[in-house]
Parts: structure tokens; sequence; C-alpha cells
């Protein structure tokens, strides 16, 4: 008999319930592209800060009791890491992809922002113990299939970009997704030597912070751009919108996305990015009131089977002893 003989069909439980906590981040994030069409009479930065105050706010709210017990748990170098992460996951990346679509055009700049998930696993895949890069190919094939595929669609039915510098909003675009990037890794590197603080409180805390920097950007953000056709009802409903976002995008998508970190690598954790493109695409056509086309329709399958088939190399591995010599 052979030692080191694969497992069955299933998977192990971390696995299946990263992968649960995965899809649970994604199908909340993606509520956020909804903001931009409920709230039209703001613009994309009127909209993130407010998001990212109602994301502070609900957060020092819920830390409020805790708060005893986590000063004496964290310190400078964390407190440190708490406003890079905010500044790098929230703050700045939607700054910069609110400027890339505006100069670059959208299509563009959602096919660039796509590339996140093979960004993330080439990242991973220098991990010590990470699964070889030649085994995630093709996964990582299903991802960049799925990501042509959205952007082809985007530029069928997208307006022409925007004039002026479109190089410069794809420079943007970039910046947006190395911001990103930058912030998963280092969330993720964070919360394995945090093991005295909960994927909770460690949103929270990440929240509290990001609350501080949007309270420094806020008065340029609403002095120098405040609609001035808004009336009373606009304003309600915007505060709705960014509350909403808040609570269910930053709150609730986030603590699903922490908790999914700490089960699965790096390598399979990139690719549970694709379910907020897929779910943004699934609101869009229950906004839109449309079935979706045959390409949309390719998206989505291929993103099933990138996810399928990175589930399938990260698969744990039963190993039979070998028999004792008679």
């Amino acid at each position: 008999m052979t030692a080191g003989r694969a497992a069955g069909p299933g998977v192990g439980p971390r696995l299946g319930l990263g992968l649960g906590y995965g899809v649970a981040a994604g199908a909340f994030w993606a509520l956020g592209f909804l903001a931009p069409a409920l709230a039209g009479d703001f613009t994309p930065l009127q909209i993130s800060i407010g998001r990212y105050l109602a994301y502070g706010a609900f957060s020092l709210i819920a830390l409020a009791p805790r708060w005893p017990t986590l000063r004496a748990t964290i310190g400078r170098r964390d407190v440190r890491a708490l406003f890079m992460l905010g500044l790098l996951g929230n703050i700045l990346y939607y700054v910069l992809l609110s400027y890339a679509v505006r100069l670059g055009g959208i299509a563009a700049t959602s096919l660039i922002i796509g590339l996140l998930p093979a960004v993330l696993t080439l990242i991973g895949s220098r991990d010590d113990g990470a699964v070889p890069l030649w085994r995630l190919a093709p996964s990582l094939l299903f991802s960049l299939a799925a990501i042509v595929c959205i952007g082809w669609g985007a530029i069928g039915t997208a307006a022409p970009a925007a004039r002026g510098a479109p190089l410069l909003g794809w420079l943007c675009a970039v910046g947006a997704m190395l911001s990103w990037a930058a912030f998963a890794v280092i969330n993720q590197r964070w919360l394995a030597r945090l093991h005295h603080v909960s994927a909770q409180e460690w949103n929270l805390l990440t929240g509290g912070a990001t609350g501080i920097l949007a309270v420094l950007v806020a008065g340029p953000a609403f002095l120098l751009g405040a609609p001035g056709t808004a009336g009373g009802r606009d304003w309600a409903r915007f505060v709705a919108v960014v509350a909403g976002t808040g609570f269910l995008v930053s709150i609730v998508g986030n603590v699903f996305w922490n908790r999914m970190s700490r089960l699965l690598p790096l390598t399979l954790a990139g690719q549970m990015i694709l379910f907020e493109t897929l779910f943004a695409l699934l609101y869009g056509f229950l906004w839109e009131r449309r079935l979706p086309g045959t390409i949309e329709i390719a998206a989505i399958l291929l993103v099933c089977a990138s996810v399928l088939s990175g589930m399938a190399v990260h698969r744990p591995v039963a190993v039979t002893p070998a028999p004792e010599p008679s």
C-alpha cells in the first residue's frame, strides 16, 4: 500500500466554512455597487466618505462596552496597522477608484480591478506551505477568463470614456487595485498574529480608525462639492444609503471576510473576491429588471469553475499509514 493517498470528494470543514464566509462577504460587499444609483445626486467621493463615517460611528458604538478589555491587548503597532488598513483598504482605495471611473471609464476600471484575485493568488503562492503555482494554473485561467468576459460585456455597454486623461484614469485603477491587494495581505497577516482579538473586534477597530480618517476628509469632500440642487428628501435618501452601506457592506461584509481570512490560505482567499463581482452582476440584473446575456452567463460559470478548481487543489489530504511489517 502507498502512503499519502488523497481523501474522498468531500472538503474539510474549515475549507467549506471558509468558502461560505467568502460567498457571504461577496454578497454583502456587492451591495455597495447599488449606492451610486440610489444616491445619484452625490459624487462617488461623497458617498464613500459618508459610508465610512457611518462605518466608523457604528464601530465605535459597538466597541464602547468592549474597549476596557481590548485597550489592554492593543499596542501601538496594532494601532498603526489599523490606520494603515483603514487608509489602504477603504479611503485611498475608493478615492482612486472614483477618479479611475471618471477619467478612464467604468469598463477599463472594472477590468483592471478584476485582476485582484490573480494578484492575490500570485502573492499567496510565495507563502510557506502554499500550494504550488502550477497547481493553481487552472483556477487562475478560469478567473482571468471570467474577468475578460466581464470586461468585454462592460465595454460593449458602457458609454465612451470621459475626455481628459484616460491614461491617468487607468493608472488610478492600477493604484486602487494595488492598494486593496496590500490591504488584503496585511490584514490577513495581522489576523494570523492576533489570536486574542476576534474577527469582529478587529473589523470594528478597523472601522473606528477608518471613521477617524473619514472625518479628516469629510470637510473638503462636502464643502467643495456639495450638490446645489439637492433638497431635504435627497439628503435623507443619502443618509439612508450611506448608513445602510456602512452597516451591511462594511460591518457585516468585513466580518465575514475576516473570518474567512483565518480559515483559508491567501491563494484561495484571493479567488473569493470574484463573488463580489458575481453578486454585483446579479444585483445589477435585478435593478435593471433583465436576464443576463450570453457573455454574462459565461462569466458566472467561469467564476464557479475558478472557485471549484481552487477548492480542489486545497482539499485536505488524508494520509493512510503504511501497514506494519509482518
